[in-house]
């Protein structure tokens, strides 16, 4: 993990091999309870003002999302760590080889100084 000013991300890879069909192999809420489970979190907390963080550990608040809207992850990921007080941390779905660029995005701002 790299510090990015006062918060850290957790940059955290799921490499699913290519599939030829439309849509997505999972749904969001597939990964995020495996995931999740496994690394000893809740799934779905409620926040105080009634937003959800996908998956709450003891040390993160985890945004889960597909390649294409690891932008929309970022602040999602910010807002969950600010409102819990907890480390912002982001699973990024990689269901395709195209979506390695994306995880390339998002792992640049984990070396902002």
């Amino acid at each position: 993990m790299n510090r990015i000013k006062s918060f850290t991300v957790l940059l955290i890879l799921l490499i699913i091999p290519s599939i030829a069909l439309a849509g997505h192999k999972h749904p969001e809420k597939w990964y995020q309870q495996q995931w999740c489970s496994e690394h000893g979190g809740q799934v779905e907390v409620i926040l105080p003002d009634k937003t959800r963080c996908d998956c709450l550990t003891e040390t993160h608040a985890i945004e889960f999302d597909f390649g294409p809207k690891w932008a929309e992850a970022i602040g999602q990921a910010l807002y969950y760590g600010l409102q819990t007080g907890k480390k912002p941390g982001i699973v990024l779905i990689m269901e395709n080889e195209g979506d390695y660029k994306y995880w390339l995005k998002l792992r640049r701002l984990s070396y902002m100084q």
